[in-house]
């Protein structure tokens, strides 16, 4: 699974570097934590730099539509702000169902949460790894324990998760700006990211950039499929400190291995 990530660039230098239209709204007000339930005001929060980004925050994604003006014109790619946690456009309210911030790769285009999604609403989401843990010994009073791992690129690249995104209405207040929220795909994990979990999030290369994004073709099913070892052994595995195990905390420090001076 993917529940915790961390990304260290705004929307505007991400938009700049994949040459993409900058969709995300200046901040309306500083980023929460993401544990306060207050989903509606996290809808308005502009995404930006995360150590500990957590499910019903707003992050930035990557999609290519048409221009609402022009929809004959080719598609661009954009940057948008999204709830984390996808609410289906026929949920009935918010935050009253489960919280779908991961969809199985392999299932998704059967559940009625995501089809439509699949079928014509993918997006990209950005990040410099994922955080993933693995059962402790138990501490001084007997109690389990879980040690965090961060999963990140060798080189410090940037990595471009696949996931589905939806637009949700507020039929209860007419008035109500649309609700853009997204899940991430999560496939099983291959080679030695299965030490730490058995699930990882489905990592979409550029190659595939435009076959999973097009707007008006339904994605080839193989980009469903588990990415190839070679991915895999592009990842480092680092034990870090305990401090992500707290939403709040937030900071570099957190992205340390354990045990660097």
């Amino acid at each position: 699974m993917c529940g915790r990530y961390a990304v260290t660039t705004d929307p505007a230098k991400l938009a700049a570097e994949i040459d993409a239209v900058n969709e995300v709204p200046a901040p309306l007000d500083p980023p929460g934590d993401g544990a306060d339930g207050d989903n509606r005001a996290a809808a308005v929060r502009s995404p930006g730099v995360n150590y500990n980004v957590a499910p019903t925050t707003s992050v930035m994604t990557v999609v290519k539509r048409h221009s609402p003006d022009d929809p004959d014109d080719d598609p661009l790619l954009r940057v948008r702000a999204m709830r984390w946690g996808l609410v289906p456009s026929w949920a009935k309210e918010l935050g009253k169902g489960p919280l779908l911030f991961n969809a199985r790769a392999e299932t998704a285009a059967e559940k009625s949460s995501f089809r439509n999604s699949v079928r014509s609403k993918r997006c990209l989401v950005p990040m410099d790894g994922w955080y993933e843990w693995k059962p402790g010994p138990p501490d001084a009073k007997g109690k389990p324990t879980k040690i965090p791992f961060f999963m990140s690129p060798h080189d410090g690249t940037r990595l471009f998760m696949a996931g589905l995104w939806s637009v949700w209405h507020d039929r209860s207040d007419p008035d109500a700006a649309p609700l853009l929220s997204c899940s991430i795909l999560t496939t099983d994990a291959v080679g030695h990211l299965r030490e730490v979990h058995d699930r990882m999030p489905l990592i979409m290369p550029f190659a595939n950039w435009d076959a999973w994004l097009d707007p008006d073709h339904r994605a080839p099913s193989e980009l469903l499929a588990p990415p190839g070892e070679e991915i895999a052994e592009a990842i480092d595995i680092r034990e870090v400190a305990p401090l992500v195990n707290r939403v709040a905390n937030n900071g570099p420090d957190l992205l340390a291995p354990v045990g660097a001076e």
